[in-house]
């Protein structure tokens, strides 16, 4: 009894090592030049910050803020015969209250006359951890500046964001995708819409990064 308990034990302990060694992130040459991205997305986030650089210890651009339930992702069109390396961050923190906006029709984006409402304004200071729902910024208000404009503002009441997220869904979209990253204590920003985005909800989020997951790479082919 006591050694089939020691197998069962050792097999469990096996099995949990092996667990923990499984990589986070895995990627596929889905051609020559197309890479394919998998991941466990980290229960509790708010989604993951897709990444890549052309060396391992070289400088990360983010390619996308996945939503908490998206686990792929597709890098297409590469350079040919390049090295490219791939790491995701989970990010946290609390959205605002939404509003709605519809934009009147038409297509013109204005030339900006006098001061520039687009331009974000840092003028936040937050008191409250981002890891508390009491960081998510308040009063955030739209404003119609024209047919494809919009300026928001908000009131910042995070104390340790990595920045600000301003993200939109479109009217018949089923998920928040970002519009725009911005740096930490900004409470105003001016937003040019997509054509899609006539009619949208919108909100923000002051976030935190979290620890980077593994690093993969792949190497692209001839064409």
């Amino acid at each position: 009894m006591i050694r089939r308990i020691s197998v069962v034990g050792l097999l469990f302990l096996a099995a949990c090592g092996q667990g923990q060694q499984d990589p986070v992130l895995t990627s596929e040459l889905t051609s020559p030049v197309d890479v394919t991205l998998h991941w466990r997305p980290e229960t509790g986030s708010a989604g993951q910050v897709v990444e890549y650089a052309n060396a391992a210890d070289g400088e990360y651009t983010i390619l996308e803020f996945a939503g908490p339930a998206k686990d792929t992702f597709r890098h297409p069109d590469l350079i040919p015969e390049t090295r490219f390396y791939y790491r995701v961050r989970p990010f946290t923190g609390t959205a605002s209250a939404a509003v709605d906006v519809v934009l009147p029709p038409g297509d013109d984006v204005p030339e900006i006359e006098g001061p520039d409402w687009t331009a974000p304004v840092k003028a936040g200071g937050g008191k409250t951890p981002v890891a508390s729902p009491e960081a998510a910024a308040s009063d955030l208000r739209a404003e119609v500046k024209h047919a494809n404009g919009i300026l928001f503002t908000w009131q910042d009441r995070a104390s340790d964001e990595d920045g600000y997220l301003v993200e939109v869904r479109p009217a018949g979209a089923a998920d928040y995708r970002v519009a725009v990253q911005l740096d930490p204590d900004t409470t105003s920003y001016g937003v040019i819409t997509l054509p899609d985005e006539k009619t949208a909800t919108y909100r923000v989020r002051a976030f935190r990064f979290g620890a980077p997951s593994n690093l993969t790479h792949q190497t692209t082919g001839k064409v």
